[in-house]
Parts: structure tokens; sequence; C-alpha cells
């Protein structure tokens, strides 16, 4: 199978080129190589290579020849400075996503596997005493400055109980990177019911693994964390450090687009389908961060209680649904994956922001990072 990589020079891209190439299949990379994700030259996967942003509508038209999928990894990530950040994020992670749809139903591909993200869900699953499964409000900055964390009961105002978030939870993008990784999903199911296409959106929980970018916080917490050990400083645990998050490892992801790109073919005509894709294994970021430290050697990490508006408390994966249709299911665990990211080489980064190497330039505030990685 051919198959068009956006953005498969990234982090994530460079993995599932791997493994398509260890299947058998014939990746094709489309990337721009912008400098704030690639500051010298990269390590080129080994796949036939388009340099091009993926809002180019002939170039995304030429790396279509000959495609029967398409694996659309490319998007600008992160929490962004402020709402300035919008158009730069709306342009990357939509338009791009429209046009390579659009150049994808002239070419006549009907295949595609889309990087999507728990971010859509908002806070995680949650269980109130009293009143069973709730959907808490977003977390207010009063509350928050006052070290009082965790969402309470909107009816009653107990405590909550966190749970695993399945796929027919009801979405709740609450930045706008979150708002714009909901419409790629809902573009690629307007594309497949328009086309007679087949769509299967695999949303990411927190990926890390070796190649992620250094000395950035912009590809999430364990680069972060990661960064830090590797310049001799203390990891900075945001809020308490107990959010619950699904730490899912690099190859394991890219494992899991290999399974979607080889069974989306399967899928009836016209229809789009998300799958959580995570560990199933959730930890703290707290957990996370001491691990690393320990792996690597320290320093232990500093529990700060800073705190970044925005960003959820818990968010952990119910990925039952990926195992059961693909009969995929994560080989890393947590201690193994941890312990080998704290001495596995990182890419160089750049200062700016980590828009995606097949996005757009970098706006001038650009993403900051959220403190749970998403």
């Amino acid at each position: 199978m051919r198959v068009l990589v956006t953005g498969g020079a990234g982090f994530i891209g460079s993995h599932i080129v791997g493994a398509l190439r260890r299947r058998g299949h014939d990746p094709v990379v489309l990337d721009a190589l912008l400098p704030a994700a690639h500051p010298g030259p990269p390590e080129l996967p080994d796949a036939e290579f388009v340099r091009a942003d993926v809002r180019d509508a002939p170039a995304v038209r030429e790396a279509l020849r000959g495609v029967d999928a398409v694996c659309h990894q490319a998007a600008m990530v992160g929490l962004g400075k402020d709402f300035a950040d919008a158009p730069a994020y709306v342009g990357c992670n939509d338009l791009g996503t429209a046009v390579l749809l659009a150049e994808m139903a002239a070419a006549g591909v009907r295949a595609l596997v889309l990087a999507g993200s728990m971010v859509v869900y908002g806070e995680g699953r949650y269980d109130c005493p009293a009143h069973g499964t709730v959907r808490p409000a977003p977390r207010a900055a009063v509350d928050l400055r006052a070290g009082r964390f965790e969402p309470h009961c909107p009816s009653c105002g107990a405590q909550l109980t966190p749970g695993l978030v399945d796929e027919d939870a009801p979405a709740d993008p609450r930045n706008v990177y979150a708002t714009t990784k909901l419409a790629q999903e809902h573009l690629a199911a307007s594309w497949a019911r328009c086309t007679d296409g087949r769509s299967v959106a695999l949303r990411y929980h927190n990926v890390y693994g070796p190649g992620m970018p250094r000395d950035t916080p912009y590809a999430g917490v364990a680069s972060f964390f990661r960064s830090s050990l590797a310049r001799g400083e203390a990891p900075r645990v945001y809020e308490d450090g107990a959010q619950r998050r699904d730490f899912v490892h690099v190859r394991d992801v890219a494992q899991a687009n290999v399974a979607a790109l080889e069974a989306v073919g399967t899928r009836p005509a016209g229809t789009a389908v998300a799958y959580n894709t995570g560990s199933g294994d959730p930890h703290t970021v707290g957990e996370m961060a001491a691990a690393l430290a320990t792996a690597h050697g320290g320093p232990a990490p500093v529990v700060t209680g800073e705190f970044r508006l925005g960003d959820v408390r818990h968010i952990t994966a119910d990925s039952a649904r990926l195992r059961h249709d693909l009969a995929w299911h994560p080989d890393i665990t947590f201690t193994t994956g941890m312990t080998e990211f704290a001495h596995a080489p990182q890419r160089l980064s750049s200062a700016g922001p980590n828009s995606s190497p097949a996005g757009p330039p970098p706006s001038p505030a650009g993403p900051h990072p959220s403190p749970a990685g998403v």
C-alpha cells in the first residue's frame, strides 16, 4: 500500500513512516521542514519525500499520485499563548485539513487515518457519589490560585472520582487547539459522507518517546521534563502533580496507525470512526516526572503549585474499542518506556513554537506548553 504521511518528518510521523516500511508498505512523506520544528537539517525518513506545506494544493495534488491512503499527522500543537494564536491554529489544522481532503476527493483517494487528540473531550470522565457521571465546568482561576485543583460536582459540590473516558463521551473542547482538532474530525466525516470515503481518527493521549524535541516544552510535558534533566535541572511539576494522564509510547502509536491504515479500507463507505489511543495504564504527572528523574539519575522533580488556565485536571483513555476492532495493543509498559526515554536521543529544536513540520510559519506569540502535555 502506498501511503502519504503528512508531517512525516516530525516526531510521531517519522515513527509511523518506519513502522509502515517494516510492514512492507510504501510511505511518501509530505513535510515543510519549518525551522520552528527543524532548526537544522533533519534526518529524513527512508521514504520518498516532498517538501511542501499541507495547504499547498498543487504540491498535495502531486504527492497524492498513486497513493492508496493518507495518514494525516500535520498539525500545530500545544496551548496558544492567547486567542491571538487562533488564526495560526485554524490555518494550519483546519484549512490544511480541508485542502488535503479536497485534493483527496479530486484524486479519488478514499482512505484516511487522522491524528486526533484526547483534547476534544475537555475534562475526562467524573463520577459523583450522588449524581453519577457528571461534566464539571472549566476550573476557575480563583480556585487554581488557592490550590483547589480538583473539579467538583456542578450540582452538589462533592469531590469527584476520575475515570476512563470512552469515545461516546460528549466533545467539550476547552481551548483553540482542541477546537481545531475536533473540527478536523468533523471535516473528515463530511469528506467521507460526500465521497464515499472512509475515515479513522486516532485520539492520541500523551505520546512520548525517542525523537521528541529537546529544550522546548511545546511538544508536551514528557519532553519538557526530559529536557530539564538533560540540562541538569529538576523537572518543574505544575499544580500538585496529581493530574492523571495516559502516557502512551510513540512506537505503540505508530503501530496503531499502521493497524488503522490496513483496516480502513474494510470499513463501510461513507463512514468515520474515532478511537482512543492510549496505554490503558494511567499515571499522574508527578509519577511520570519521578520515573524519568529516577531513571536519568536526578535531580528530583519540584512540585511548584503553578498552573495554566485552560488546562484540564484529569483525562485518561479507555482504548478498549481500538483493541477490539483492530486487534491493537500497546507493547511498551510505563516503566520500560520511561526508562528508555530518560536516556533516548531527542531531536534538536528551536526556541520557537512547535508548529507542525507540515504547517504554517510560527505566529509571533506561538503556542506554549500545557503542564499536562496535551
